[in-house]
């Protein structure tokens, strides 16, 4: 007989908060943690169930999502004090879901360190931004067994609207690489193509509904554009920081495999000016890379 899931989720952020609702929405129970307590009672107010610590969500929860900002605090959460796999035993059926983006050959310790423990690991990092998430229209790329993907699947529908098996542990996080490759790099063409708009005369606050269905077109145009143009940055839908910290990632991988990637090398000497650019911190929207071509406020 097929256990009934009871979801875990743990990481309550920008977009870990939405992805858990949309498991209450399933109408199953959602045991949650987060570093934040006051996030947890936000949830709890919704339907959701706190738990005490990481091994408190492991031990009531049997498909268990988790969403956070690096592999490091992965790696945290799941082996460190009150983690995951802190109790002697960990019970049958178990499998863990990591939503957050991190490195492959992290994602794969993880992988083989769960299976040691008799528990099932997949990286299944996301795209799509807090809309998707908010949605549950989040794209999935799954690396590990296509034993704990059939597992998971009923969080994993919970969640996304299409999820790829791309293959062993590591090739969600490398997958979502490529991912954010693009991504970063798209960010600034943006912002740089709305701040010459401007200084041309451009209305650029037509721009995302002009170029809509063209080849300058994507997701993150129809939602940062507006941003951008309008120099409007709440709320935050994502961090410069984060996507720093990806675009990161990606240029270790392309150290290891001996890749050339200039592009993304230029992309991230801009992400790091974030720090020093007036009006702007890295913790906030990513919209507001526009600052590196204009100043904030000249409408």
């Amino acid at each position: 007989m097929t256990q009934a899931p009871v979801f875990g989720f743990i990481g309550l952020g920008d977009m870990g908060l939405p992805m858990a609702r949309r498991l209450l929405a399933t109408g199953h129970p959602v045991v949650a943690w987060n570093r934040s307590p006051g996030k947890v009672q936000t949830l709890v107010a919704e339907g959701a169930e706190a738990a005490a610590t990481p091994a408190d969500v492991m031990a009531r929860a049997n498909l268990i999502g988790m969403c956070l900002t690096s592999h490091e605090t992965v790696e945290a959460v799941g082996w460190g004090p009150d983690g995951l796999f802190s109790a002697s035993a960990v019970p049958a059926g178990r499998v863990i879901v990591d939503f957050s983006t991190g490195a492959a050959d992290a994602a794969r310790h993880f992988a083989a360190r769960t299976a040691e423990a008799g528990a099932g690991w997949l990286d299944c990092p996301v795209s799509g931004g807090v809309p998707a998430a908010e949605a549950g229209k989040l794209i999935l790329f799954a690396g590990g067994d296509a034993e704990h993907v059939a597992q998971a699947a009923p969080l994993l529908e919970a969640v996304g609207q299409r999820t790829s098996h791309m293959g062993p542990s590591g090739s969600g996080q490398m997958t979502k690489i490529c991912n954010q490759m693009m991504v970063a790099c798209n960010m600034l063409a943006m912002a740089e193509a709305i701040a010459l708009a401007r200084k041309a005369g451009v209305a650029v606050e037509r721009l995302p509904e002009a170029l809509r269905g063209g080849f300058a077109d994507s997701t993150p145009f129809q939602i940062f554009g507006p941003r951008m143009a309008g120099h409007q940055f709440e709320p935050r839908l994502g961090a410069i920081s984060l996507m720093g910290k990806d675009a990161g990632l990606a240029a270790g991988v392309a150290a290891e495999v001996g890749a050339t990637t200039p592009l993304l090398d230029r992309v991230r000497e801009l992400y790091a000016r974030i720090a020093d650019t007036p009006g702007v911190a890295t913790d906030e929207d990513l919209s507001k890379v526009i600052a590196l071509f204009e100043p904030i406020g000249d409408r």
